[in-house]
This record gives structure tokens, C-alpha cells and sequence, in this order.
């Protein structure tokens, strides 16, 4: 008997009870030449979908992402969950909420070795400093 544990990152918006029941039913419903699927130490978690910048935000990152690394600010989604985002997010709707960490190629976040590298950590908090300072001109 062997075991495989999987991990899925599913879009935020999306049911994460509904996607965990339909992903048990895929698994075990018709398994290949009567292989035998257990489903266990399930877990599923709800993503927390950023609302779009306000304007000050939006030019501000710009401005302090081209001071502290020559040039405007990008975005991605990033997989994972962070439970607190999403009670914050319900607990003040209207607020502007900016989550950035320090990665870099090779850095090997939350792993063995992980690393944090100083030179972006420096430009990065650089960032978070004129955000603040723009924060407060609103």
C-alpha cells in the first residue's frame, strides 16, 4: 500500500467545502483496476480575495517600488492561505490592505535553509515606509 499526499490551491472566491467534497468524490468514486483510495486528513480553508487598490494606494506603491528598486510596483496572486486576511478583510471592508513578503529565487520559504535575503528586505521595508508616509497625507 503506498500513500500520496496531495495539496491543491483552488482560486479564492472559490466554495473550498464544495472543491474538497468534489475532489473526494473524483478520488474514490471509480478508482483504476480496483485500487483502493482512502480520503483522510482532509482540511479545507477559505481564500481571502484582495479588493482592488484605491487610487492613493496604487500610485503610492508605485512611487516607493520605483524609489527603492527603480521601477513600478507588480502584483500576483499567490497560493496559500492566510486565515487572518480573511477575518480582516470582513472585520473592515473598506480598508487598504498590503501583504508583501521577502522572497527571492532559491530562498526556500518555509523550508529547510530558508533565508532571508537583506539587500530586498532593506528595499522593502524602504517601500512599506513611504506607503506609511503616503497613509498619512491621505
Amino acid at each position: 500500500m503506498s500513500s500520496l499526499g496531495l495539496s491543491f490551491r483552488l482560486p479564492p472566491t472559490c466554495d473550498h467545502d464544495a472543491a474538497l467534497a468534489a475532489l473526494e468524490r473524483a478520488l474514490t468514486s471509480d478508482p483504476p483496476n480496483g485500487a483502493s483510495v482512502r480520503f483522510t486528513d482532509t482540511h479545507a480553508a477559505p481564500g481571502w480575495n484582495s479588493p482592488s487598490f484605491a487610487p492613493w494606494l496604487s500610485a503610492a506603491l508605485d512611487e516607493a517600488s520605483n524609489a527603492a528598486f527603480g521601477k513600478p510596483a507588480r502584483t500576483f496572486g499567490e497560493g496559500g492561505t492566510i486565515p487572518f486576511m480573511g477575518m480582516l478583510g470582513e472585520m473592515f471592508p473598506d480598508a487598504q490592505f498590503v501583504v508583501t513578503g521577502v522572497l527571492v529565487p532559491g530562498s526556500n520559504a518555509h523550508g529547510p535553509n530558508e533565508f532571508l535575503h537583506l539587500t530586498v528586505a532593506r528595499r522593502v521595508t524602504e517601500c512599506v515606509a513611504h506607503l506609511l508616509g503616503a497613509h498619512a497625507r491621505t
